[in-house]
């Protein structure tokens, strides 16, 4: 039986997209070899790179506009010293949202002079700070769009004169924004994309080639614009799984269809987090994720009634992550409605019991 995956990453992917591709690794499009068996230099995948870089810009509403999409190795981690490495030449701003954010800083002051702007660290990254002054002699600011640990979402972004860089590995290809106010944005496939093995970065390429020092091949966005996103052998199956899931997405209709299903998940999980007394949610209501419902239990002795009530409901995933505790559904893309719904009917059934 299929299970409910409310996992918070790697996560669930659309049922015919793993079912293409675990066709594609027995054999890829009637060749007679294996996806992960052909040259990622033969035509077969320079075509899927090609086409997943066109439909990253085309669905993010970014073609023509001056930005290149590439799809890169090392996670959202490489990506906290590779935007600082490319992009902070005196000092950039970073906007402290909770644990991945505090990582971003942590790994760019290795490289420049890195000054907090603000921080919803106060009361345990529950809210999203909002109303703080932005410096105009920033390189950079650097936020987090979606915080996975704690279940909170910036709504409304800066408008300031300084680029804004953006981690979107949570809620990617989620909800419509004008994408045009980031000037890079980067995201781990593993949510709302494709498997874990590749990053997506968007970036404006006038941002580039400013900084003074010497970068590292492999660190330099420029040589992996040139080389096509293929500077090394890229991870041949998680971009093609990749462009799988945003050929789904395309043909459901785009981020604007997608956005209205996953703002009737959020609604359906928070409505019953809110009204069942045995649960209580995390994050500011205000600033609540729609990708990831963090709560928890009023009353922990009724932990391993729930949990067992979960397991034979055929629920995963959906244990908080270890620093915190408590419980997280994770809603991405992919997760049909049934599926909350079936964590609701659970947590109701706890209620009638207690």
């Amino acid at each position: 039986m299929k299970k409910h995956n409310f996992s918070a990453g790697p996560s669930i992917l659309p049922q015919e997209v793993l079912q293409q591709a675990a066709n594609a690794v027995i054999d890829y499009n009637n060749e007679g070899l294996s996806l992960i068996e052909i040259s990622h230099r033969s035509k077969a995948f320079v075509d899927i790179m090609e086409n997943a870089r066109a439909l990253v810009l085309e669905l993010l509403g970014l073609e023509g506009k001056g930005y290149k999409a590439l799809f890169l190795q090392g996670g959202a981690s490489l990506q906290f010293l590779m935007t600082a490495m490319n992009l902070l030449e005196k000092k950039a701003g970073y906007v402290n949202t909770g644990a991945w954010s505090g990582k971003a800083i942590k790994e760019a002051q290795k490289i420049g002079d890195i000054i907090e702007v603000a921080s919803s660290g106060d009361a345990n990254f529950n809210y999203i700070p909002k109303g703080f002054e932005v410096p105009s002699d920033l390189d950079y600011l650097h936020l987090t769009s979606n915080n996975t640990i704690f279940g909170t979402q910036i709504k409304s972004f800066p408008t300031t004169s300084v680029p804004l860089v953006c981690d979107m590995s949570s809620d990617i290809f989620s909800r419509v924004l004008d994408f045009t106010q980031f000037d890079l944005i980067y995201a781990g496939a593993q949510k709302n994309m494709g498997p874990a093995g590749t990053t997506l970065v968007v970036v404006k390429e006038e941002l580039l080639g400013k900084v003074t020092r010497t970068l590292p091949t492999i660190l330099d966005y420029q040589k992996h614009i040139g080389a096509g996103s293929m500077l090394n052998t890229p991870p041949v199956f998680a971009v093609y799984t990749s462009m799988l899931t945003l050929e789904w997405l395309k043909k459901e209709g785009g981020i604007a269809a997608i956005e209205k299903e996953n703002e009737k998940k959020a609604t359906l999980m928070y409505s019953e987090i809110d009204l069942n007394p045995l649960f209580k949610g995390f994050a500011a209501t205000e600033d609540r994720s729609p990708m990831n419902a963090t709560f928890n239990l009023v009353n922990e002795n009724l932990k391993e009634t729930f949990d067992t009530m979960l397991k034979e409901a055929g629920i995963s995933g959906v244990n908080g992550h270890r620093s915190v505790g408590g419980y997280r559904a994770s809603m991405y893309n992919a997760l049909p409605i049934a599926s909350v719904q079936a964590l609701v009917e659970v947590m109701s059934e706890l209620e009638n019991k207690a």
